[in-house]
């Protein structure tokens, strides 16, 4: 049984998502066992601070140094529980003292399994206006297409601002939903990537404005799940 380690805290509400996700699916196909799961939940706000100064190796520093934690306690492998950190995700893989499974490739090989080309992403500001998914997924010939930037700032809003506390409310999901309905008239995407783990605490259902919705936390914990089985 391999160890995991996961960084958590950036943020809270979906690292506990993370834990249960990952229990629940273990023990499906394991056969009732359990998992070792080693967490280590930082203070988010040091990260957010260097990411919106753009000191990004700030931001590397600190997941390496939360990830040497991990190590030291025991992990196997490591897994960053956000979408935003792997803004530096190359940069953190060759200082980190465990093997990593990126939240991003694991979406893009989910996606590319779907045979889909052309998808649409919702996350942080620092996600949709950002190239670290665009590269991913290009190698899979898949296109992203982000909001427009009055949606791009609604969205990047609602997250920091609401889905990051576990505030989930009805007309914030509904405009949203408008954002994914309207990118899929505009621009012709066939599903929307919740690029951003709190996403996945306000979208429950596998579908969105009648498109497909590939929801990172679940993609991410069913890789976790396989390396740990392994």
């Amino acid at each position: 049984m391999k160890t995991i380690g996961i960084v958590g805290g950036t943020g809270p509400e979906t690292t506990v998502e993370y834990y249960q996700r990952i229990i629940a699916l273990y023990r499906e196909k394991s056969g009732d066992q359990f998992p070792s799961i080693l967490i280590n939940s930082i203070n988010a706000r040091p990260m957010i601070a260097a990411l919106n100064a753009g000191r990004f190796n700030e931001v590397t520093s600190i997941m390496v140094a939360a990830i040497a934690k991990l190590k030291d306690a025991g992990a196997d492998f490591a897994v960053i529980a956000a979408n935003t950190p792997h803004i530096v995700f190359d940069e953190i893989q060759p200082r980190s003292p465990l093997p990593l499974l990126s939240i991003v490739e694991a979406a893009a090989d989910d996606a590319a399994r779907q045979g889909m080309k052309k998808i649409g992403l919702l996350g942080t500001k620092f996600t949709m206006e950002g190239t670290f998914y665009h590269r991913v997924f290009d190698r899979h010939g898949i296109t992203l297409i982000v909001p427009n930037a009055d949606e791009r700032a609604y969205v990047h809003e609602k997250y920091m601002g609401e889905l990051f506390y576990n505030v989930i409310r009805d007309e914030t999901r509904e405009e949203l939903t408008t954002i994914v309905r309207n990118m899929a008239k505009r621009d012709g995407i066939e599903a929307v990537i919740l690029g951003g783990t709190e996403l996945s605490l306000i979208f429950r259902e596998p579908t969105c404005a009648d498109i497909p919705v590939l929801d990172t936390t679940q993609i991410h914990v069913n890789a976790i799940v396989t390396e740990a089985l392994r």
